[in-house]
């Protein structure tokens, strides 16, 4: 088998890929690897997304890495810090020279009889081509050059300024304008009370509610912890204390969700005391909690901004744009100046690379998901993707951990290749089960890959579970498939490329 350039790709420098980089340097430090980035900078969505006040949705004692403190006092922190703490492992652990900047991945064909991928990547100067043993996709779940639009007529006819929060205008100034918010996720309830606070008016106009919870910007017992027991001590326990939080707190509202959704609500309308007229029909889901991401607000700023009176919600179906703003079904206008889509992501697999095996074009909805971490029959590739209910890192730190002792045991016997192999049998028992109903999710669910009813096609969105099969775990524990030269990878007719698609969704 010819050498490949790398032994390792990493797709992706946002906080997935150098955490997964920092992993394999320490841990793996023969490893050649390299780390490619199609934009011109680290940092990933927190280098992205730059609309006034964006901020984590996540405590960031578990959305930081296991590795690395997270110093800062905020625990739901500004979006530049993230950005700074990415920088800051990077330059710590010298990976800031292992990334190619401006190498967009094209192409990607494994090449079973070389046990080696060959990858075509969009560059200033042309295309190149780079071929590695193992291929780590860090790239994130969405489409960083598009944002998703829902049809609504008329945006073409608009006066005003239009802006979607993912191509945010470095020379907007939201001072007097009368703005409308179309969303009502986590961007949304961002940047209606950052807004508010110079516009001239704010309305955020919603389709259907979610679930927004007030909670502390800052973990006061976090923050004892980090000072009265410094370095990584501190900051472990401050850590584990949401962990263990979370996992209570899930278990309290699958005991009795009816008594959840009505003490989520209940906390709403005693934020709000009053001052809001009729917010029941803005803030009660038609949804039970956790089938979709929880808005945490901190310190109440999206509350306080409501009561106030500096912003106001509507909740209903758009009948259209029209030149001076937005037209409700119900016959309501909100006249604006500017308009403002928060309105979701486009998913996206392979970080929108294309996929062969052995010359079989690789389709994501004809895949099953292995253990949350890799996919059926594709040889030599490991994901790096976070949880839907807890902090994305605490699983992209799990799967880095797995993914170098995988390397090492695979180094160890002289293993050249690793394929968690599907028959057409496992594929007889995708599941057919939906619990996550975000919309971005549903847009695209038949394209995504499946779930299988029983281990190991299956994925929980459980950090215990995870840390049981992945951590604890044996490598090879009898369902990978590993051989010392490229054996050559058995697709199952379901997941052929051309063959019927299955609508049922999966992560």
């Amino acid at each position: 088998m010819a050498q490949p350039d790398y032994d390792v790709l990493i797709i992706g420098a946002g906080l997935s890929g150098i955490g997964v980089a920092r992993y394999l340097a320490r841990e793996c430090p023969g490893k050649r690897f390299a780390i490619l980035e199609a934009r011109e900078s680290m940092g990933g969505t927190w280098d992205l997304f730059r609309y006034p006040g964006i901020r984590s949705d996540s405590d960031m004692h578990t959305m930081g890495y296991a590795f690395k403190p997270w110093r800062h006092a905020k625990a739901i922190s500004d979006g530049h810090l993230i950005r700074e703490y990415i920088e800051e492992t990077a330059e710590e652990n010298g990976l800031a020279a292992k990334i190619r900047y401006e190498h967009r991945v094209i192409r990607a064909a494994y090449d079973s009889g070389q046990a080696q991928w060959t990858l075509v990547c969009a560059t200033p100067g042309g295309e190149v081509t780079i071929t590695t043993r193992m291929l780590f996709l860090a790239s994130g779940y969405y489409k960083y050059g598009e944002g998703y639009l829902p049809e609504i007529p008329g945006y073409d006819g608009f006066k005003g300024t239009m802006i979607h929060p993912q191509f945010w205008p470095e020379d907007y100034d939201p001072a007097g304008k009368r703005i409308a918010i179309i969303g009502s996720g986590a961007t949304a309830v961002t940047l209606t009370p950052t807004l508010a606070q110079t516009a001239a008016k704010v309305v955020q106009v919603q389709r259907s509610p979610t679930y927004v919870v007030n909670r502390p910007s800052e973990d006061r017992i976090g923050n004892v912890l980090k000072k009265v027991i410094p370095g990584t001590a501190g900051y472990s326990l401050a850590r584990w204390r949401i962990i263990l939080a979370g996992q209570m707190r899930r278990k309290r509202m699958a005991r009795d969700i009816k008594a959840t959704k009505a003490m989520m609500v209940g906390a709403i309308g005693q934020e709000l005391d009053g001052k809001v007229p009729g917010w029941e029909a803005h803030f009660t889901p038609s949804y039970w909690p956790g089938q979709q991401r929880i808005c945490m607000v901190p310190d109440g700023d999206f509350f306080t901004a409501l009561r106030e009176g500096k912003a106001e919600m509507v909740t209903g179906e758009i009948e259209r744009i029209s030149p001076d703003g937005i037209v409700m079904k119900d016959g309501q206008t909100i006249e604006v100046d500017t308009i403002i889509t928060a309105t979701g992501l486009v998913l996206d697999y392979f970080g929108g690379m294309e996929i062969s095996v052995d010359g079989q074009e690789v389709e994501p909805g004809k895949l099953m998901i292995f253990k949350g971490f890799m996919y059926s029959n594709l040889p030599n590739l490991v994901y790096f993707r976070g949880y839907t209910n807890a902090s994305w890192t605490l699983k992209v730190d799990l799967v880095a951990e797995y993914a170098c002792r995988l390397l090492r045991h695979m180094d160890r016997n002289g293993f050249a290749q690793v394929v968690p192999a599907a028959t057409e049998a496992d594929f007889a028992t995708v599941s057919n089960s939906i619990s996550f109903t975000s919309g971005y999710f549903l847009r695209v669910m038949h394209r995504l890959p499946k779930h299988g009813e029983s281990f190991p096609w299956i994925h929980k969105q459980d950090y215990m579970w995870d840390r049981k099969t992945l951590r604890r775990g044996k490598v090879d524990d009898g369902t990978l498939t590993f051989s010392t030269t490229g054996a050559r990878v058995a697709f199952p007719p379901a997941q052929q490329a051309g063959a019927p698609a299955d609508e049922i969704a999966a992560e």
